[in-house]
């Protein structure tokens, strides 16, 4: 019997899939990728008014379903018991969530949580984003992962990811997905993929917290703050040599290399070994093929989308908002990030890093917010030390306000104390890096 309409069955969702999420498009004269301009054309369409409001509603039914299901119906099943029953203290941070959405939504109440660089900044520029890239994402991530994709690339690149990054080739999607699209993308895929037994805890701590780099978008957004727009290839390459620089380094160094290689539930769905008689494309083609035969149909992939577009709202973005707003409040209230650069000035000055002490009050703040820094030293009159601060907000890529909330909303194994040291270690290691491309091309 021939296998063509199962090939049918792989190829056309997991080019839909590839398309969606890991081509890069110019549209209107910028680069962008399917899945983000559709989020955009919906947030047009229906007014980003009208998003933030259904984003304040999404995060208080969460906070109020979730008191419900975890402290007065402990017990049951379902989707309903599945989403909203979890521990008190996801319960109180969907709580605080919402207390803060409200008041920044409303504009009542201290002006540390409803002001345009805390509260505000977090409901208004961020989360109507989130709420329609959750939708996209959660109706064709499916595509990516269902349909053969990850079992035919994961094959082939096995061989390069296990010794290059201590990853199962399957993660290579991810990474792209993560690099060209949108790390919050790629943090949703892998937590997918680790709640469904393909990654141990391990695995999908290192991707969720190595890979999941800011969009080509979101750099070109950066660069336009620091008015370096012409130095676009210099820069993006530089962000490359220096994320896969801290890419080789920190899955080998604690506290990534100390997780445990466990999986979710206990179980795993994971095989990487080529039986004999087949080479890795023949045996990738062949797992693709069994995996799309068995692959679920229309009605079940909207099923799935569903749920998982309710999973991703109710639980990632009241954690977004009160983790964010608490980090931007830390940021603009307290002067803790300038008291953690001070140590670092005489060794910037000495280096030869022009106004090294507004330098040194951006090196840790981008872990509340990655626009902190680009916004503190968009006025410095150094191009070099422009460079660096806007290259190093991006290569640090654990930040509170967006991907570091994703990743506390998700199932993956990091808490705020790894994700600061992680943050730390990818400092120290691309730091280094991006002075000396700096010095280099200035």
């Amino acid at each position: 019997m021939s296998r063509f309409p199962t090939f049918l069955k792989f190829f056309i969702p997991s080019v839909i899939g590839m398309f969606m999420f890991l081509i890069p498009l110019k549209i209107d004269g910028e680069t962008t990728v399917p899945v983000a301009f559709l989020a955009n054309t919906i947030i047009e369409f229906i007014t980003i008014e009208t998003i933030t409001l259904l984003t304040v509603i999404t995060i208080v039914i969460s906070a109020v379903f979730s008191i419900i299901y975890s402290w007065l119906v402990k017990s049951g099943s379902g989707f309903m018991h599945d989403v909203f029953n979890t521990s008190n203290f996801w319960v109180v941070l969907r709580t605080v969530g919402a207390v803060f959405a409200v008041l920044a939504y409303t504009q009542v109440g201290p002006e540390m949580i409803t002001s345009a660089n805390t509260g505000a900044m977090i409901l208004n520029d961020l989360q109507p984003t989130l709420f329609t890239v959750f939708i996209i994402a959660g109706f064709f991530l499916p595509l990516l992962l269902n349909y053969g994709l990850l079992e035919f690339i994961g094959t082939l690149f096995s061989k390069v990811m296990r010794p290059l990054f201590t990853l199962p080739g399957r993660s290579t999607v991810d990474n792209l997905a993560s690099w060209v699209g949108d790390g919050t993308v790629g943090v949703i895929l892998t937590s997918k993929q680790y709640e469904d037994g393909f990654y141990s805890k391990r695995e999908a701590s290192v991707i969720a917290s190595t890979f999941s780099v800011v969009s080509i978008t979101f750099t070109i957004v950066i660069l336009d703050l620091i008015d370096l727009m012409n130095m676009f290839g210099q820069f993006y390459l530089t962000i490359i040599v220096a994320g896969v620089a801290a890419a080789l380094i920190m899955p080998r160094i604690p506290p990534l290399s100390k997780i445990e290689d466990t999986y979710y539930n206990d179980a795993s769905e994971l095989e990487e070994t080529i039986p004999a008689g087949h080479n890795p494309f023949s045996w990738g083609y062949k797992k693709a093929m069994d995996k799309a035969e068995h692959s679920p149909g229309i009605l079940s992939l909207i099923k799935e989308g569903i749920k998982t577009v309710f999973d991703t709202w109710f639980g990632v973005l009241p954690v977004v908002m009160a983790i964010g707003t608490l980090g931007t409040i830390l940021a603009e209230y307290t002067p803790i990030f300038s008291w953690l650069g001070m140590p670092f000035v005489p060794l910037l000055e000495m280096i030869g890093i022009p106004e090294a002490q507004a330098m040194s009050e951006t090196i840790f703040i981008g872990f509340t917010d990655m626009f902190l820094p680009a916004i503190l030293i968009e006025n410095v009159q150094s191009d070099m030390t422009r460079f660096i601060v806007g290259a190093l907000s991006i290569t640090q890529l654990i930040y509170l306000s967006e991907v570091g909330g994703v990743i506390l909303g998700s199932k993956i194994p990091l808490g705020t104390g790894k994700l600061f040291v992680i943050f730390l270690l990818r400092t120290v290691i691309t730091l280094p890096i991006i002075i000396v491309a700096a010095f280099l091309i200035f």
